[in-house]
């Protein structure tokens, strides 16, 4: 996904965040309900990507199809994503799919952070590793002829000490791959649990070795900042002449001496 869909997945995926503190694995359930009847009706997509159509048109339609079948939170943020512009049709089912496993993500975080999301990551490696081994459950699992539920009960039967979050993103993959194989999937699953972990993890760039004071005080500022427990990394660099340089997932603190000279040098440019 690429250009006006990729910036739109972010604006969506931004807005999600302020739903996934209270977040529990109903809605992914919903989100991942609502990709079902997109993925099954090629019409329903084209019209909600429609770009000569308004966002209420759309929001109406959304409502229409889904109205009493999935939660108001679930619908919510189909709203939002059918009110913004996709390159292409297929690409909002993508994104619904992105953000449906972005919130069974956010569950394995709460209440133990970094540890769950861990744990998350173990189990899922757990079943690509089993499945990249054999190449009867490869085929197994890929089959068109066999039916959905037994594949998912193999599947799950792989990763017997899966907990909920885990179950559901391997139920998902070998259900509904989307064109993918299965294994594959879950390592796109993967991939979105890894960029959920950057936020706990703070990269700090110093011009000079900090005491150990300094560190705590670092430490519990940043902590403060974000609102949780960071596993916090400290680089000195002296390039960087002054000041300090965090950055924390996506987002970026720069305070150093040569960051405002560039900013002041772009200024008068300007």
């Amino acid at each position: 996904m690429a250009g006006v869909s990729s910036v739109s997945l972010a604006t969506v995926r931004e807005g999600l965040e302020s739903r996934l503190p209270g977040a529990t694995l109903a809605l992914a359930e919903d989100l991942f309900g609502v990709l079902a009847i997109l993925d099954s009706n090629a019409g329903l997509r084209r019209a909600l990507t429609d770009p000569s159509r308004t966002g209420k048109d759309k929001a109406v339609l959304v409502d229409q199809l889904i109205a009493g079948r999935v939660s108001p939170e679930a619908a919510g943020v189909v709203r939002d994503l059918v009110n913004e512009r996709w390159a292409n049709a297929r690409d909002i089912g993508d994104a619904l799919e992105t953000l449906a496993a972005t919130v069974v993500i956010s569950v394995a975080e709460q209440g133990s952070g970094v540890e769950g999301l861990e744990q998350l990551e173990n189990e899922l490696y757990s079943f690509i590793q089993v499945v990249a081994s054999n190449h009867a459950l490869q085929r197994a699992l890929s089959d068109a002829q066999a039916g959905a539920d037994a594949k998912v009960e193999l599947g799950l039967k792989l990763v017997p000490q899966a907990g909920p979050a885990a179950r559901l993103l391997i139920t998902q993959a070998v259900r509904s791959p989307r064109g993918l194989k299965p294994a594959a999937l879950v390592e796109r699953f993967l991939e979105l649990v890894a960029a959920r972990q950057q936020r706990w993890i703070a990269n700090v760039s110093v011009t000079r070795p900090l005491s150990a004071s300094q560190y705590e005080r670092l430490v519990s500022g940043l902590n403060s900042m974000y609102g949780r427990e960071l596993k916090v990394n400290v680089t000195v660099d002296p390039s960087l002449i002054g000041g300090v340089r965090v950055s924390v997932g996506d987002e970026m603190v720069d305070s150093t001496v040569i960051t405002r000279l560039s900013d002041l040098r772009r200024k008068l440019a300007g």
